[in-house]
């Protein structure tokens, strides 16, 4: 079986077309491609997202959970952790700033726009699911300001299109 044809950043801005999902302007160096996104989910809003596509590799989604950690924080390490384990498919790790992040690798023999749609809404959907731990992380004391949390998601077409396919994370 001869090997798929690589995905490219035009394709890859084509499926964020398609999902209703604005990007900042593509950058590209030797041949890889990067967009910074924001997406909604039903709980979680304003979720940073990078994408990094190298065509000879696959894609990378990298979302960025929350502000960087304090060196006091033993118990969210421990949780990261926990959460590799729950969650199959991503990885939770740190940045090199203490950001908490959440990646999903997409190896290019399958990356095409409904591999893309899922991996994108997993993000989403892990996020809303982990909403409640995380909130400490992201407001001071855990308050949700209630301006953010009467706010209605905007990636509606995305969620629209893939949540049902993700019960695990969609349903209560």
């Amino acid at each position: 079986m001869p090997d798929p044809i690589p995905a490219t950043a035009d394709a890859v801005a084509s499926w964020l077309r398609d999902l209703a999902i604005p990007a900042d302007a593509i950058s590209e160096r030797e041949g890889v491609a990067a967009w910074d996104l924001v997406l909604d989910g039903r709980r979680r809003h304003d979720l940073r997202v990078t994408l990094i596509l190298d065509p000879s590799t696959g894609l990378i989604i990298w979302a960025h959970l929350a502000p960087p950690l304090g060196d006091g924080l033993r118990k969210a390490y421990r949780a990261l952790l926990r959460w590799n384990d729950e969650f199959p498919l991503v990885k939770f790790s740190l940045a090199d700033d203490g950001r908490p992040i959440l990646s999903i690798e997409i190896p290019h023999r399958w990356l095409d726009a409904d591999e893309f749609g899922l991996a994108l809404t997993r993000v989403i959907g892990i996020a809303d699911r982990l909403f409640d731990e995380t909130r400490p992380w992201v407001w001071i004391g855990g308050h949700v300001p209630a301006a953010y949390a009467a706010r209605e998601g905007g990636t509606r077409v995305l969620l629209d299109r893939y949540a049902a396919r993700l019960p695990e994370l969609f349903e209560s």
